[in-house]
């Protein structure tokens, strides 16, 4: 399936920039930085997209506007938790999204879930209070992450309802600029021009590939993908933060910590029947020789 192969390539994508933000946020203001990561999302999309967004029409505008509104609420959240836990414990904290999502959906739009999703968030909260106890992690980062995630769940459950209605180029570019008005306000005392490479590294990747082209394959995957299976799939997000952290920041997980990642992706499994069989079937893919 096209569309899931590419949400995975993506979830590889956000899994490495964790490493690379919580660098580049060190020593540049969060703010400007976020707001200058969708400023170059929006330039990436405007020249392929911007005759097309006549096409939304009112609702579609709004619609886009708001899931900007959402990833810039929910970016704001998880780097500022980012600059205060470790890179493994803020991707599996993130990963709390997959339960929210089935929830936000009942509660927003009427959509019920097993008692199974419920279940989940059981096991997927008792995970978080396990990995609160990972060396280099803080609760109160934590807790700024897991708010990211309830936003993360929102825009997904947005995107359920919009994405099949217009163009996913279109929709994406709306979707970028109002995340960079929103953030650029924010950024207005602290905007200053980047300097050196592990800035600006971090500005293209997360601009380029993170934003702009991950974004529009959400977008297009969601026109046939449920939010809830939108969202299993992005549970292997935080698995790729968790190599990545290891890999390329030292983070360490102690018992707890793995007893934790593996609780709550038990809880992440249980919140949707098929959760499981989809992570097996893409786990035990071949290795290439």
């Amino acid at each position: 399936m096209p569309g899931l192969v590419a949400l995975v390539l993506v979830t590889v994508v956000w899994g490495v920039t964790f490493v690379q933000v919580k660098d580049a946020v060190a020593i540049y203001p969060l703010f400007a930085f976020l707001a200058l990561r969708f400023g170059i999302a929006s330039l990436v999309l405007a020249v392929p997209a911007v005759l097309r967004v006549r096409t939304l029409g009112r609702g579609g505008a709004g619609a886009a506007g708001l899931a900007g509104c959402l990833l810039a609420g929910g970016y704001a959240l998880q780097t500022l938790g980012l600059q205060r836990t470790s890179v493994s414990s803020a991707g599996f904290v993130t990963g709390m999204y997959v339960v929210l999502t089935p929830l936000l959906a009942l509660t927003f739009f009427r959509i019920r879930i097993g008692a199974g999703a419920w279940t989940g968030v059981v096991l997927a909260s008792s995970g978080l209070a396990m990995l609160a106890g990972i060396h280099g992690g803080s609760p109160m980062g934590d807790l700024l992450v897991l708010g990211g995630a309830a936003v993360y769940a929102l825009q997904i459950v947005l995107l359920e309802r919009y994405a099949p209605r217009h163009d996913p180029l279109a929709f994406t570019l709306v979707e970028m600029l109002a995340a960079f008005v929103v953030l650029s306000c924010a950024a207005l005392p602290t905007l200053a021009r980047p300097h050196g490479w592990t800035v600006w590294g971090a500005l293209l990747v997360t601009g380029v590939f993170a934003s702009a082209l991950a974004f529009l394959v959400q977008s297009w995957a969601q026109r046939s993908a449920s939010a809830t299976r939108t969202a299993v799939v992005f549970s292997l997000e935080p698995v790729w933060a968790a190599v990545f952290g290891f890999a390329l920041a030292g983070d360490r997980l102690g018992a707890l910590g793995w007893g934790g990642c593996a609780v709550i992706m038990a809880g992440i499994a249980l919140s949707e029947p098929s959760a499981a069989a989809v992570l097996v079937r893409l786990l035990r893919r071949p290795r290439p020789a």
